[in-house]
This record gives C-alpha cells, sequence and structure tokens, in this order.
C-alpha cells in the first residue's frame, strides 16, 4: 500500500478535532451503551494549517460510518465557538453549518473537549481501502486554546499503545486480511471522544 497523498515528509501528520455534545452527554452516553444508531460533531484541522478548517458529522449505523463535512472560515468557527447559532443559521448557505445551529438551539449542542493525535496513513486506491495508525492521542478542556495548539494534554493510552484501523467498503482484500489476522490483535470499538472524556474527567475528579 502507498502512503496517503497528503502525508507530509515526515510520515505522518498531526490530526486536532473538537468535540461537541448537548448538556446531557448523550455522545458519551450513545457510545458507552452502543447505541446502534449514532452520531457526532467536531471541528478539525491538521498540523498547523490552519487555511483548511471542517465542520464535520461522523454518523455511524450498526458498523458502518458515514461523514458529512464542509470547509469553514476562521469567521464561522469564531460564530461557532461564541454560540450564535440564530445568527448562523440566517448568515451562511452551507447546509452543514445550518444543522449543527438547529443541534445548538434546540439540544443545547456546545464544544467540550479537544483530541489531539499523529496519523500515519496507508492507501489502496483501487478497492478503496484505507488502513490507518494513530498515535500519541491525547484530550484536553482547554477549548479556548484549540486553534493555537497550547493546552495541556492528557495521552489517553498507555505509552506505546497505538490504534490500529482499517477502512474499506465492501470487499477487504484477502492479501490485506491476512496480513492483519496474522497477528494476535484485539478487535474492538474505540471512540476517541469518550475515551477523551473519561479521561480528562479522571484528572479533574
Amino acid at each position: 500500500m502507498e502512503l496517503d497523498p497528503h502525508t507530509p515528509p515526515e510520515g505522518r501528520y498531526q490530526i486536532h478535532s473538537l468535540y461537541f455534545d448537548d448538556q446531557k452527554d448523550t455522545s458519551v452516553d450513545t457510545t458507552n451503551s452502543g447505541l446502534s444508531k449514532r452520531y457526532k460533531w467536531r471541528i478539525r484541522y491538521y498540523g498547523d494549517d490552519l487555511s483548511y478548517i471542517v465542520l464535520e458529522k461522523k454518523e455511524k449505523i450498526e458498523s458502518r460510518c458515514h461523514k458529512k463535512s464542509c470547509r469553514i472560515t476562521l469567521e464561522e468557527y469564531d460564530e461557532i465557538i461564541s454560540g450564535n447559532a440564530t445568527d448562523l443559521i440566517f448568515e451562511t448557505d452551507k447546509k452543514l453549518i445550518k444543522e449543527l445551529a438547529v443541534d445548538m438551539i434546540i439540544h443545547n449542542y456546545e464544544p467540550k473537549v479537544i483530541v489531539d493525535y499523529e496519523r500515519i496513513a496507508y492507501v489502496e486506491e483501487i478497492t478503496n481501502v484505507r488502513i490507518t495508525f494513530d498515535l500519541k492521542i491525547s484530550a484536553s478542556y482547554e477549548i479556548e486554546s484549540f486553534l493555537d495548539g497550547d493546552y495541556q494534554r492528557f495521552y489517553i493510552l498507555p505509552s506505546g499503545m497505538n490504534i490500529l484501523e482499517v477502512k474499506f467498503d465492501e470487499i477487504l482484500p484477502s492479501y490485506i486480511r491476512n496480513i492483519v489476522e496474522s497477528y494476535n490483535f484485539n478487535q474492538e470499538s474505540f471512540s476517541k471522544y469518550y475515551y477523551g472524556r473519561k479521561i480528562i474527567d479522571s484528572y479533574i475528579r
């Protein structure tokens, strides 16, 4: 497999995500309970590049994931973080921002936690297979510093422990399946948002 074409020369890139939840922490609870249909809101950027910021709604039904996304400006980011949901609905023509604004008004969605990690990504374009290694996964509650990266981080996993994820559409080629199955991995569901909230709560208490 080839490295993701967006990978910088050092072979890995950094991902910064700001996750939202409502006052009842519905996204935490639905993840913990394993509810078959659920979704999460997040804002994401890569490395130090603030020229490319995206709003994403990640939906999960059973074991299948679907992601909707749109690019947002720094001004739109500020409006979202400030909680100006009503203004957003009338000022933007981006459907995904309007959808988030409705959740902010009806369900009181707001930023909850930052999740950072480094990613090494490989792709197999013919069958659309993507394999990622996520390293140094950390969380922070210092929401106001999300864009400048200057915040305290709490690591979610023990040192040396990483996440391997295999993403594919309908068919996983046998040569890839054989490699993955030749190792004694434990397959499990892993939500960076859920464990980020969990580790932060443990430090705060």
